[in-house]
């Protein structure tokens, strides 16, 4: 299974690139919320929520919050780390999901998370 970050979804609804949703990927709160927040209008969003209701949604446990918590303390202060990025790199290493991001630079420093940047 494979998560989407925001950005692979935001570029897949403004038809920069292909994305055969019957794949098995997956969001999570963090990403949907991202995401629906970049919304330039009500017609984008009702596609997002179109798009949204394709992908399959993950939960956020106290697990993930648990480990979004130490991933902070880690990686803030020294790489910038963000809160969503946090939650993120979490519920990935949690579920032990490969994660689809153009922003690498944002998460190369995990080691444990296998990043990928597929085309379809």
């Amino acid at each position: 299974m494979i998560f989407l970050d925001t950005c692979v979804l935001i570029d897949y609804s403004r038809d920069k690139i292909v994305l055969n949703l019957e794949k098995n990927y997956c969001i999570s709160s963090i990403v949907k919320l991202e995401f629906k927040a970049d919304a330039l209008n009500k017609r984008e969003l009702k596609k997002i929520n179109r798009i949204l209701s394709q992908i399959m949604l993950v939960d956020t446990d106290q697990s993930i919050l648990d480990l979004s918590d130490t991933l902070i303390e880690k990686y803030a202060l020294s790489h910038g780390m963000s809160i969503y990025d946090c939650i993120i790199a979490a519920t990935c290493l949690v579920y032990d999901l490969s994660l689809w991001t153009y922003n690498k630079r944002d998460f190369k420093y995990i080691d444990e998370l296998e990043l990928i940047n597929e085309q379809n």
